[in-house]
C-alpha cells in the first residue's frame, strides 16, 4: 500500500480509504472485524464513517470504536456531521448546538479522544456558514478535532467557507469528500482546478458508481437480486432519488464504459473493480478512492486494485469513452481563453 499526503498537510493516508457505510448495515459485526484486520495488514490506515451510517444512526461509529480499540493510533479516522442523528428538532443540521452535541456522541461511540477529519457531509443552506466554521475551529482549538473536510458541496459554497475561515484566521477545510466514478465525473471542471489550488485533498466515494461498474450489470439483463443497485431499487424512497438508481446508471454512454472495461480487464487478467479503481488511483488530483465493500469477497477484490496501474492507452480510451459533454462557460474558456 502506498501513501498520499492529504492535500497540503503533512498527514500520510494510504491510497485505499475504507468505507464503513455497510457496517451494522449489509456487513455485520464480525465482518466488519474481519475487514478492517485485513486492510490494516495490507498497510491501509485511513477509514471513513459518518454519525448517520448504520441501520440506525450511529451503528457504524459503535462498530468501528470496537474494532479500533487498543489500536486507534494506527489509523487516520473520519466522520461526519450533518444527517439526522434522532427525531429531535435539533437531531440534525450544522447549528452549534447539534454539531457539538454531535462531535460528543461520536467521540464516545467511536471510543476515541479525536477525530483526525470531521466532515461536514453536506452543505446545509438553513444555518449561516460562518456560525458552523466558528464551531468547527473551536472543535480543532479544543483537540477534539485535528482536521476539517466538506462533502457534498457546491463549488462557490466549498470556496466560500474557504475566504470566511481565511478571513478570521480560523480552520479551514483541508479535504473535499465528493462522489466521483467513470460514470460521474461532474466535478472535474470546479473542484479539481479549485482543490489544487487551494491545497485540498479530494476523497471520493462510490468509485465504483454505486456498485454498477463492477462488471454485474449489462444490457438486457436482469439486475442480480444480490447487488446494490437491485436493493436501492427495492426501497421506494430510493428509486428516483438515489445517485446508484438503475434508472440513471443504465444510460448508453455508460454501457460503452462496461464495455471498454470489458476488453481492458480480459487484457490485464483484472476484474471490472480493479480497472474502475486503477483509473480513479491514476488520477493525480484524487488523494484516495473510498472502497465500501459488503462482503470480504468484495474487499479482496477492492483490494487487488493495489500494486499495479493501468497502461497511458487504457487510460486514454477509459477517459475518452466516460468523458462529460464540454459545457459553457469551460467550451468557451477553453476555445478562445489564453
Amino acid at each position: 500500500m502506498k501513501y498520499n499526503y492529504l492535500g497540503k498537510t503533512e498527514l500520510k493516508v494510504s491510497e485505499l480509504c475504507l468505507g464503513t457505510m455497510t457496517f451494522g448495515r449489509e456487513t455485520d459485526e464480525q465482518t466488519a472485524i474481519a475487514m478492517i484486520d485485513r486492510f490494516e495488514e495490507v498497510g491501509g490506515n485511513f477509514i471513513d464513517t459518518a454519525d448517520a451510517y448504520g441501520s440506525k444512526p450511529g451503528l457504524s461509529e459503535e462498530i468501528v470504536g470496537k474494532v479500533l480499540k487498543g489500536r486507534r493510533q494506527n489509523f487516520i479516522l473520519t466522520t461526519k456531521v450533518n444527517f439526522p442523528t434522532g427525531a429531535g428538532p435539533n437531531d440534525r443540521g450544522l447549528s452549534r448546538v447539534h454539531i457539538m452535541q454531535a462531535i460528543d456522541a461520536s467521540l464516545k461511540r467511536l471510543q476515541t479522544d479525536y477525530i483526525d477529519i470531521y466532515f461536514i457531509h453536506c452543505w446545509n443552506s438553513k444555518t449561516p456558514l460562518k456560525d458552523s466554521l466558528f464551531t468547527l475551529d473551536n472543535l480543532v482549538k479544543s483537540g477534539k478535532v485535528r482536521y476539517l473536510g466538506a462533502s457534498n458541496f457546491t463549488a462557490w459554497k466549498l470556496m466560500k467557507a474557504l475566504g470566511i475561515s481565511d478571513r478570521f484566521g480560523w480552520q479551514r477545510f483541508v479535504c473535499f469528500e465528493p462522489q466521483y466514478s467513470l460514470v460521474m465525473r461532474h466535478i472535474e471542471p470546479e473542484f479539481f482546478p479549485l482543490c489544487q489550488e487551494e491545497g485540498l485533498g479530494i476523497v471520493a466515494w462510490s468509485p465504483l458508481g454505486g456498485g454498477f461498474l463492477s462488471g454485474k450489470y449489462l444490457p438486457g439483463k436482469e439486475l442480480a437480486p444480490d447487488s446494490r443497485i437491485a436493493s436501492v431499487e427495492k426501497r421506494e424512497d430510493y428509486r428516483e432519488k438515489s445517485e446508484d438508481s438503475w434508472k440513471k446508471r443504465a444510460t448508453e454512454q455508460n454501457f460503452r464504459i462496461l464495455e471498454e472495461m470489458g476488453k481492458i480487464a480480459k487484457k490485464q487478467g483484472k476484474s471490472f473493480a480493479q480497472i474502475a479503481l486503477s483509473w480513479i488511483r491514476a488520477k493525480l488530483e484524487i488523494t484516495a478512492p473510498i472502497i465500501g465493500a459488503r462482503t470480504m469477497a468484495q474487499l479482496e477484490d477492492n483490494l487487488g486494485c493495489i500494486g499495479w496501474g493501468l497502461t497511458e492507452e487504457e487510460l486514454k480510451i477509459l477517459d475518452e469513452v466516460s468523458s462529460n459533454e464540454e459545457f459553457y462557460p469551460y467550451r468557451f474558456i477553453n476555445k478562445f481563453g489564453w
